[in-house]
Formats: structure tokens, C-alpha cells, sequence
């Protein structure tokens, strides 16, 4: 018996933990691209969200319902995904990082997290129907 390719067994256990259809990341996308907040649309080609409640029963993450690492968002629980802010929110974090890829990450040691610039536009643009102003 053949034993199964490690890459094909790995893509199975990510997809079965992907928390969105295509259609809320569709959405999300919607809402934010009319903000045009930055020079280009956030793509979402390669963004994956996922559940991974393991993560959010560490300290530094209790608080959080949601995280974003470039093109990956992490949830709390699968329920979350049906969360059309928390999704739009997050995702705004990917087209945040898809155009500062460094400098939006590292501003959380520098400014902190409830003041920081690029929470505070993530924030409006997940409670935002229309264009943002700067």
C-alpha cells in the first residue's frame, strides 16, 4: 500500500478547518474595496481563514475573537466565520499588510494595540457602509 503524499494529507486538515465559503470573503472584499483605503484592492486569492480555537486560549490572545497573519485569519471558532465585521475587520488587517507588510505588524510594539492607527481603520472600515474618510 502507498503511503498517502504529506502535501496532499496537509491541504485535506487546512480545508477541513477553513471556516469561509469563497462568498463572505467575496463580501467582505465588497465592503472594503469603495473605501479604497489603499492604492490597490485587497486581493483575496490566497487568503485562508480558519478556526483555531487553540490559539485563542493563549494568554496574549484571549481577548481577541479574531487575528490576522498576511494572507491568513485566524478565528476563534468556525461559528465565526459567518461574522461578516469580525471577517471584513480581519481582512482589512490582510489589505493593511499586502501594502505594509513590516511596518503595519511592528506598529503594534510601537503604538500598542487599542490606539494603534491601523486598528482604529480596521475598526471604521468593519463598521463602515460606504467611503471612509482618512
Amino acid at each position: 500500500m502507498r503511503r498517502p503524499d504529506a502535501r496532499a494529507v496537509l491541504a485535506r486538515a487546512v480545508l477541513a478547518r477553513a471556516v469561509l465559503t469563497r462568498a463572505v470573503l467575496t463580501r467582505a472584499k465588497a465592503r472594503l474595496d469603495p473605501l479604497e483605503l489603499y492604492a490597490r484592492p485587497v486581493d483575496i486569492d490566497r487568503v485562508m481563514v480558519l478556526a483555531a480555537p487553540w490559539l485563542f486560549r493563549l494568554p496574549w490572545f484571549r481577548r481577541f475573537d479574531g487575528y490576522a497573519m498576511w494572507n491568513l485569519i485566524l478565528l476563534r471558532s468556525r461559528r465565526l466565520g459567518s461574522d461578516e465585521d469580525l471577517v471584513c475587520h480581519e481582512l482589512c488587517h490582510v489589505w493593511q499588510m499586502q501594502h505594509h507588510p513590516m511596518r503595519m505588524p511592528l506598529s503594534y510594539l510601537r503604538r500598542g494595540y487599542a490606539a494603534n492607527p491601523y486598528e482604529e481603520e480596521a475598526r471604521r472600515a468593519a463598521a463602515s457602509r460606504g467611503p471612509l474618510s482618512r
